[in-house]
């Protein structure tokens, strides 16, 4: 089949039965996840540093777009994890990592990932509402005391749904609502191993971010394949 990362089901079908909800993997599994997503960044590592590279000037200049550029990032950051996901595919099954993948999302189930963009970027405003009318803090307090901790408590959630829900998309062609459901059960059910793993990058971002937060050139691709990993050992079966 071609490897043109652009072309809908480009790439060999996946080994092992697909579980749509997801299965409990071991605690250690987490572990792995990191590790595999090593393995990923090593095949090609100057086409992932490059990709990190262009993602991050182009979500700093939208930083500084009043309004319209952090709700752009958020609205679309599925579509480039889309993209990555099938970079990460095309590693797996023996194919070049190519540039091109940062934006393959852009062409294949483009409406799919913007519209899980969209959910998560409704739901981040409505746990905001939620923490403002609770504490009646305000948007600019929000970072202090109770406030703070309210909105990551909502927000943990969010990110559960929005965690996993690329691959599911991209490779499975679930609808957006039907994928972060998905992604959520997915999490869910891993606790634990996501718990080992969110251990792990913690030290490894401390450690990434001494040296002129260099080490996130490496981190950065290794998040992203992580995703990927997690996704393949999460809703698969032997």
């Amino acid at each position: 089949m071609s490897s043109n990362p652009y072309v809908a089901g480009a790439t060999t079908p996946f080994r092992g039965n697909f579980v749509p909800a997801g299965r409990g993997v071991r605690a250690g599994r987490g572990l792995s996840w990191v590790g595999e997503a090593w393995d990923l960044f090593k095949q090609a590592a100057g086409v992932w540093i490059g990709m990190v590279v262009v993602m991050f000037v182009m979500f700093f200049v939208a930083a500084f777009i009043p309004l319209v550029g952090p709700l752009a990032t958020m609205l679309f950051f599925p579509v480039f994890m889309g993209g990555l996901m099938l970079g990460c595919r095309a590693l797996e099954e023996n194919q070049e990592l190519e540039f091109a993948h940062l934006f393959a999302g852009f062409r294949q189930n483009f409406g799919t990932l913007v519209a899980v963009g969209a959910l998560y970027l409704a739901g981040y405003v409505v746990v905001m509402l939620i923490v403002v009318v609770l504490t009646g803090a305000s948007m600019f307090t929000m970072m202090m005391g109770i406030a703070f901790l309210l909105a990551m408590g909502l927000t943990i959630p969010l990110l559960m749904a929005v965690w996993l829900a690329a691959p599911l998309v991209v490779f499975h062609d679930q609808g957006a609502v039907e994928a972060m459901k998905g992604s959520f059960m997915g999490c869910l059910k891993n606790v634990l191993p996501f718990l080992v793993y969110g251990v792990i990058m913690f030290v490894l971002a401390i450690v990434a971010s001494i040296p002129l937060a260099l080490g996130w050139l490496v981190l950065g691709p290794m998040v992203v394949a992580s995703v990927y990993t997690a996704y393949r050992d999460i809703y698969f079966s032997s």
